[in-house]
């Protein structure tokens, strides 16, 4: 705070900004930004916020770290990478040589790339990966050093060391490089310094090397080739090198990649000759590894760090275009169907829910029962299961046999409208971090993945699916997109965030040999040409992605539904999300609204999840008109079917699906009458009456005449014989039916006796007895120890109330506009107490830099009681309760009972502190 707002006068006016030094340090870099640009580093790298820091000198450092660098690098699109790179191997700036600039233009050549190239380097200094003197670090901008190191060796470009490291690597021995030095035409040095740098004089001017080149022997410039798009290192013959290679290597156009073979130092040929004398000339070949100086690299690329710098996204290919209308139809029926398939398996888990392994997850044989019930493959079943789970609708019961049923939240799903229903899902669906795609897969550990089980989150999942679906609003409606130049926009986008999946095998290493040096595996930089692109963790996502999207109706026949947009926001197709105030470039272009979005993009939590509920129903207003009105009839046929032309209302699907057996779905649903399924309806409490009348007013035909024969024949046979306990008993008023069953061979099993002449007795359980009957051909019932009558319909189960499971994302939580102003307000206050210059009252006891000040209680006290009069603020050292020592510029106002009350600069606001836990306090000085 200024000595103005202390009362000391005004404070003195701040330099312009170019009569501001430029900075030395990311520290210094980071003091002359503004609040907006601190806040927008934040909210780009939120992990710099965990703890907040003290400074900004701690800021620089936690910067600089190498966990937090990574991340930063990983949220960067092709380009600005490349420009990072290009960084990372740019020469340094010298008195007489270029600027970094200027370094850059050549190695990222072309006027797509030097027109992005500002805005690259506006990124990265927003991101703390370059700092500089004025907007994208000025004319030299530096990268950090962390970043330089990640990106320089190796380097991503493929290009290898400067010459200087790899000749001190090699540890030539002056001799050697004074014999360099002549085969190359230069004159003798003095020193080994002004060898390399005359050498390096000579790499790095073009005209001079390529007439270097032009005297080489044939055979040795192919060779150099090999290695110049990297990776740089190969392997030769050094004891007795081919014409080519020693000619290369007495120029040092390759150098040794380590000290030469006598264990220090790499040997000028009279000391070779020296040590050879006795006749070790002719032994065996001696095998070792050279290196291209990247000096030379940049000469034979004609000075460009990449093969192919791409500062434009690829474009989205169109693959085929559809009609609006087309693609809504058929996601929209595709919606109804998936709410469909959603109701059909938890409505099976009801009744017999899946138990949960040990483990945790549904079971092998549980999820090919969920598939055949479903009639998908295997996958798909996990993957509806997965939906549900993360919709909230179904989840562990907690019992001492634990098995999957569904939530109290299913119930209040089914009451809701169709497209309310499907919105849901697809919000939940965007928004989950949880995958189906690799159920089935092995673990690191080598076990299987199971389906609603552990190991299936994949943080960047929603990131992914948001971008996918953006793109795909991009394109005109009714667009369906090429899928390998969908992936290829996605990998520009993201390149590093391109890992591989951990449950995927690796990709097969080059192994190949040839004459000369031979080449390493090739680098990330090499075209797709060249090397089989890797199957990565980001090009599944993309593809499970579409897939299940296709599913879930959010796209039809491959291109979006129009009733799906709302779901990602309010983004103008093919347009990056506008950035909000003080918000780095890179954070903006991940910034999307919608429900996925919402509960990620930094606001209060109350605000997103409103923003949430508005999305989902904008998407369930935009499907409704494109969903029919539930039907209130069927078609019954006389080959005992029901044809449900469209989808029926919730109590006539549940009558139908008891009384009848699915045997079609699609377009339309056909229902088959079955002596099972007609007993199945009698078992649940329904009478023959019940059954007629229910027909007979949902059918828009007449009742066929054989379902009524059905009817009748099951019901005039049901009850008629009542199964009880005895172990379990026959009851049954017809003799005759008695003694026909004692005369069937098929009851042997049951070992079935008389009682009376209307009562058999059996040693079966009744429920084996029930099912045996059955089988037989008979319509048993079972009765309590009453007399009366069972009802068959199974108990429903639901679990406690569940919440649906928490996204596990990959990057921490995007901070809130009241957070980052409180942050760097903390920061700024914190700076300027570690910053300002200090009056101690004891010399003697002046702390080191950095440290807390140290002055006895005495000292402490009287000048405390000084400042509450003068109104002087002071620099206090503070220990609180925990032990975390601190240090904080305070304005005291009053002193008394061992406590001094005072303004703290730091924090903001009115404190009091306990006098025994300040360490020491010092004035201020004026200046």
């Amino acid at each position: 705070m200024s000595s103005e707002q202390n009362g000391d006068g005004p404070a003195p006016e701040e330099p312009g900004p170019e009569a501001r030094p430029a900075p030395r340090t990311l520290a210094e870099d980071l003091r002359a930004r503004d609040d907006a640009a601190l806040a927008a580093l934040l909210r780009a790298r939120p992990d710099l916020l965990s703890p907040v820091p003290g400074d900004l000198t701690q800021l620089a450092t936690r910067a600089g770290t190498r966990a937090s660098v990574v991340r930063a690098l990983e949220g960067l699109d092709r380009f600005t990478l490349q420009t990072a790179e290009a960084l990372a191997v740019a020469p340094p700036p010298g008195a007489a040589g270029p600027t970094v600039r200027e370094s850059l233009a050549t190695l990222l050549p072309g006027e797509e790339a030097a027109e992005r190239l500002p805005r690259a380097l506006d990124e990265l200094r927003a991101r703390a990966l370059v700092w500089g003197d004025g907007d994208g670090g000025g004319e030299n901008p530096r990268l950090v050093r962390t970043a330089r190191e990640l990106l320089g060796s190796p380097s991503p470009t493929g290009l290898g060391p400067p010459l200087a490291e790899a000749v001190g690597t090699a540890r030539l021995s002056p001799a050697r490089l004074q014999e360099i030095l002549g085969a190359a035409g230069l004159p003798a040095t003095h020193d080994p310094v002004s060898a390399v740098s005359a050498l390096t004089s000579l790499f790095t001017d073009p005209d001079r090397m390529s007439a270097l080149l032009d005297g080489a022997p044939e055979g040795a410039v192919p060779l150099l080739r090999k290695l110049e798009w990297g990776p740089p290192h190969g392997t030769v013959d050094v004891a007795n090198p081919s014409r080519p290679v020693g000619w290369l290597l007495d120029r040092a156009l390759l150098v040794p990649a380590g000290p030469g073979p006598d264990g220090d130092r790499s040997e000028s040929r009279g000391e070779r000759a020296d040590r050879s004398d006795g006749g070790a000339r002719g032994g065996t070949a001696a095998a070792g590894t050279v290196v291209l100086p990247r000096e030379v690299a940049l000469h034979l690329r004609g000075g460009r760090a990449h093969r192919e710098p791409q500062p434009v996204p690829p474009a989205v290919a169109e693959e085929r275009v559809h009609p609006p209308e087309t693609v809504d139809a058929a996601a929209a029926g595709q919606a109804l169907a998936a709410l469909a398939t959603v109701e059909e398996l938890l409505g099976h888990w009801e009744t017999e829910p899946p138990p949960v392994l040990r483990a945790g997850g549904l079971g092998v044989r549980d999820l090919r029962r969920a598939a055949g019930l479903l009639d998908v493959p295997e996958q798909q079943a996990a993957f509806w299961a997965e939906l549900a789970y993360a919709a909230g609708l179904v989840a562990s019961d907690g019992e001492v046999d634990e098995a999957y049923a569904p939530t109290p939240a299913y119930d209040d799903w089914l009451r809701a409208a169709p497209p309310e229903r499907w919105a849901l899902l697809a919000a939940a669906w965007l928004a989950a971090t949880r995958v189906a795609g690799p159920v089935g897969e092995r673990d690191t550990k080598g076990k299987a993945l199971a389906a609603l089980g552990p190991g299936l989150d994949r943080g960047p999942a929603p990131d992914v699916r948001h971008r996918t679906l953006t793109l795909l609003a991009g394109l005109p409606p009714g667009t369906r997109p090429d899928r390998a130049s969908l992936h290829e926009r996605l990998r520009w986008e993201r390149p590093l965030q391109a890992h591989r999946d951990p449950h995927r095998t690796g990709r097969r290493p080059a192994d190949g040999t040839d004459r000369g040096p031979a080449p390493a595996p090739a680098p990330p930089d090499t075209p797709p040409a060249a090397e089989e692109a890797p199957v990565t963790l980001r090009d599944r996502l993309a593809h499970w992605t579409l897939e299940e999207a296709e599913l879930l109706g959010v796209t039809g026949r491959g291109a979006l539904a129009s009733f799906a947009r709302p779901l990602l926001g309010p983004t103008v197709p093919g347009e990056r999300a506008p950035a909000a105030p003080g918000t780095a470039p890179a954070a903006a272009a991940g910034t999307h609204g919608g429900a996925a979005e919402a509960l990620r993009n930094g606001r209060p939590r109350e605000e997103q999840e409103a923003e949430a509920a508005e999305a989902v129903d904008r998407a369930a207003r935009a499907l409704a008109p494109l969903v029919p009105e539930p039907l209130t009839e069927v078609l019954l046929q006389a080959d005992l079917t029901a044809v449900a032309p469209g989808p029926l209302e919730r109590e006539l699907s549940a009558f139908l699906g008891l009384m009848a057996d699915v045997e079609s779905k699609g377009g339309a649903t056909v229902y088959r009458f079955t002596p099972e399924s007609v007993r199945r309806a009698l078992d649940a409490g329904r009478s023959a009456a019940d059954l007629h009348s229910f027909l007979a007013g949902h059918s828009r035909t007449p009742v066929p005449q054989p379902l009524t024969y059905l009817i009748d024949d099951v019901a005039r046979r049901h009850g008629r014989l009542r199964v009880g306990a005895a172990s379990s008993y026959l009851r049954c008023d017809d003799d005759a039916l008695l003694a026909g069953l004692l005369a069937d061979r098929r009851a042997a099993p049951l070992r079935l006796r008389m009682l009376a002449p209307t009562v058999l007795a059996s040693a079966a359980p009744p429920d084996q007895l029930l099912a045996r009957l059955r089988e037989m051909g008979y319509a048993p019932a079972a009765e309590s120890a009453e007399g009366d009558v069972l009802l068959g319909r199974p108990d429903v189960r639901r679990t406690p109330p569940r919440r649906p499971p928490e996204p596990v994302p990959d990057r921490p939580p995007l901070p809130d506009a009241a957070l980052l102003t409180a942050a760097v307000r903390a920061i700024r206050a914190g700076d300027h107490a570690a910053t300002l210059p200090h009056k101690p009252k004891a010399p003697a006891s002046t702390p080191p830099d950095g440290g807390l000040p140290r002055t006895v209680m005495a000292d402490t006290l009287a000048t405390m009681q000084s400042a509450t009069l003068t109104g002087t603020p002071l620099w206090i050292g503070y220990v609180n309760a925990d032990g975390a020592a601190s240090q904080r510029v305070i304005a005291p106002v009053k002193v008394e009972g061992g406590f001094v009350t005072a303004y703290d600069h730091t924090a903001d606001e009115v404190r009091t502190y306990p006098l025994h836990r300040i360490t020491g306090v010092a004035e201020i000085t004026e200046d």
